[in-house]
């Protein structure tokens, strides 16, 4: 026994002796890895500022092209008036950016948070090469973080003659890619979100849409519910004179810092493949877009603008250079102002919303001044970002309770209509970033109602004073919200519940509507992601 126990304890000792030194190994193995990232995002590189570009400005010899002569013949001859027009369909959207470059004749200014390679960036960018090759000076400035088009591709762009391609606050290109980002996480968190689209001058698109099939009815799947303005008159200068802050800033890096062509005959390779698949989407989606309804209207000349003041709203690019604080949120503060000041009604539009306890406050004082408030916003079945919704969900009680009128939207409340008939689209998305306040002053812009837009990211947007253009959009809107979204109601018992009209039958849902286990499951895991990066 004696013999047995002696072997028991020495297995014991040898034991716990292996133990600590698989935990020894196991430290030392965390430390290493911790050690190695640590090392990794240490050496990680960023992108020198101080690469050099030359300051152009918007051209102002531009009285005579054809696009400001079509602008001063849509204003009846007047140059001391704004005029707009909505894009609501993508299509129609799509058209206004295709016919205004085909018109261009001095310059191109272009400014989105991303494009992608897909149908309607290949188009796009085989116009701006079309009009390049007029002799049209184009300007090109994109954000860098969700743009998903290759740097070959930006490149071949960018050798253009007559063009320029410059990146927003980009991620450099050296070393790897997540380690870069991590490294300089405090500014490249930080992005450009505008988007505005202006063409010699005279003319411009202002609106939540960037460059993708998604925006303009290109995917036969699903679409991104957006809205733009067209937009004629002084204004117009206002929005290139945004561009040129924006176009001059030290965060605007030339394409050419950022990756060199080695190789011509890789470069060669990628324009003709380009080429090819511009050819196969181009001719019937161009086709289409070019000769929409409103786009047809609008050659034929029975097009009449909405005529109004308006004001550009915009943020300024030094934003992301600062510490967060309300003197830095402009485009923010403005839209608090012209909401207070409201009257009656206030509809807003904005697909990812957080109120956070200020906003909450802020709507409880609209409220108790009688103002009726209406919000549509996404449901976590239309929502393509899970965590916002999860953030959002926290504070949908409490808007309930202030006498909010909250709508979430349906994911299968779209339609897309071609030659064939009208066809029922998979899934929406709600992208439209407005609001609709007393009838006769709209917001439309890039700017989401959540803690990105407002403190993170620049936005901008166009708030225009036109009670014949605002009692248009919202009876549009108070005709159009039905049919998009569940009405949200909070029972006695303290839940909440979702209300629809499908089809002539009224239908209630208990729990998120058109979502899987997993999908709610997500959401209420990623209640733990920091809201202020939401």
């Amino acid at each position: 026994m004696k013999a047995l126990d002696t072997s028991r304890r020495s297995y014991r000792l040898w034991q716990q002796s292996h133990e600590m030194q698989l935990r020894g190994l196991h430290s030392s193995a965390l430390c290493a890895l911790c050690l190695g990232i640590s090392l990794l995002i240490a050496s990680c590189t960023s992108v020198s500022l101080d690469y050099p570009k030359t300051v152009s400005r918007a051209l102002e010899n531009t009285s005579q092209t054809k696009p400001a002569l079509r602008a001063t013949e849509w204003l009846d001859g007047r140059t001391d008036v704004n005029g707009f027009y909505p894009l609501n369909q993508g299509f129609d959207a799509f058209g206004a950016r295709l016919k205004l470059m085909d018109a261009a004749e001095a310059s191109i200014d272009v400014q989105y948070f991303l494009m992608k390679p897909d149908e309607a960036g290949l188009v796009f960018a085989a116009e701006l090469m079309k009009a390049a090759d007029r002799g049209v000076r184009v300007r090109f400035l994109l954000d860098d973080i969700f743009t998903t088009v290759d740097d070959i591709g930006l490149a071949m762009l960018d050798e253009h003659p007559n063009i320029e391609l410059r990146i927003f606050n980009p991620i450099s290109r050296k070393g790897i890619y997540v380690f870069n980002y991590l490294g300089y996480f405090s500014l490249l968190n930080r992005r450009m979100h505008n988007k505005a689209f202006i063409v010699d001058n005279q003319l411009a698109v202002v609106g939540g849409r960037n460059i993708a099939n998604e925006y303009y009815q290109l995917e036969t799947t699903g679409e991104f519910f957006d809205f733009d303005m067209l937009a004629a008159g002084p204004i117009v200068e206002d929005v290139s004179t945004e561009f040129d802050t924006y176009w001059n800033h030290k965060l605007a890096i030339p394409m050419e810092a950022l990756v060199k062509v080695k190789n011509p005959e890789q470069l060669a390779r990628k324009h003709g493949l380009l080429k090819q698949k511009m050819t196969e989407a181009g001719d019937s989606i161009y086709g289409s877009a070019i000769n929409s309804p409103l786009m047809k209207q609008f050659v034929a000349r029975t097009l009449d603008p909405y005529i109004a003041n308006a004001l550009l709203l915009t943020d300024d690019p030094d934003k992301l250079l600062e510490n967060v604080s309300d003197e830095t949120q402009i485009v923010v503060n403005k839209m608090r102002e012209v909401l207070a000041d409201a009257q009656k009604e206030i509809i807003i539009f904005t697909p990812y919303f957080i109120p956070r306890e200020r906003g909450l406050e802020f709507i409880r004082g609209l409220k108790a001044k009688g103002i009726r408030v209406i919000i549509l916003t996404n449901s976590l079945a239309t929502n393509n970002h899970t965590s916002v919704h999860s953030a959002y969900s926290s504070y949908r009680k409490d808007l309930l309770r202030a006498g909010v009128e909250l709508w979430e939207a349906r994911a299968n409340a779209a339609k897309f209509t071609t030659e064939e008939g009208e066809t029922q689209l998979e899934h929406l998305t709600l992208h439209t970033k407005g609001a609709l306040i007393d009838r006769k002053r709209i917001f439309v812009g890039s700017l989401n109602l959540d803690p990105r837009s407002i403190d993170i990211n620049t936005e901008m947007g166009l708030l225009i004073d036109s009670p014949e253009l605002g009692a248009r959009l919202t009876e549009t809107a108070l005709q159009r919200i039905p049919h998009l979204g569940y009405r949200l109601q909070l029972g006695e018992d303290n839940k909440i519940t979702w209300h629809a009209t499908i089809d002539g039958q009224e239908v209630v849902e208990t729990r998120e509507p058109q979502t899987s286990m997993w999908k709610r499951f997500t959401a209420w895991f990623l209640k733990i992601a920091p809201e202020a990066q939401l």
